[in-house]
């Protein structure tokens, strides 16, 4: 079955069973790897991707739900050259250690940002609170959200 949907603003089509699962496609068939699989069952968020701007979970999302819609990873919000803000204060507030969950929570952030480009630290702490982050920089990604927030109000 060809399944059609944007993906990092490009239309694309793939011929790939509409029941595997975005997180799947993503790394497997389209070679997209910032998109990591954690535990595969939505608990931990290191599988995090933006469906119409909406942060979800790629491990438990099949693809079919993508038909028509626009998919974004961390590969598509920011490049090297223009970083996202909120990439630029993840790097600038060192807010990643092994970085394994970094992409799903960078994508939560964004879909935070996007909603409330002014957040509190108390609602940046509650759209992050479903990531998992072993690694103990939670407090240095809450900066760095913050600084991210700063950063773009600055650029209007």
């Amino acid at each position: 079955m060809s399944v059609e949907f944007t993906l990092n603003g490009q239309t694309l089509s793939v011929d790939i069973d509409a029941d595997t699962p975005l997180l799947e496609v993503l790394r497997n068939d389209l070679e997209l790897n910032a998109t990591k699989f954690g535990c595969g069952l939505a608990q931990c968020g290191a599988c995090a991707v933006l469906l119409d701007g909406k942060s979800i979970r790629s491990c438990i999302t099949p693809l079919s739900v993508a038909v028509g819609r626009s998919v974004m990873t961390l590969e598509g919000i920011g490049s090297e050259e223009n970083p996202h803000p909120l990439q630029s204060a993840f790097i600038e507030e060192q807010a990643m250690q092994c970085g394994y969950c970094v992409s799903g929570i960078i994508m939560t952030a964004s879909a935070l940002l996007a909603a409330n480009p002014n957040p509190s630290r108390e609602e940046i702490q509650a759209a992050l609170a479903g990531h998992l982050c072993r690694c103990g920089a939670q407090p240095r990604m809450i900066r760095a959200v913050e600084r991210a927030a700063a950063l773009a109000s600055d650029d209007k």
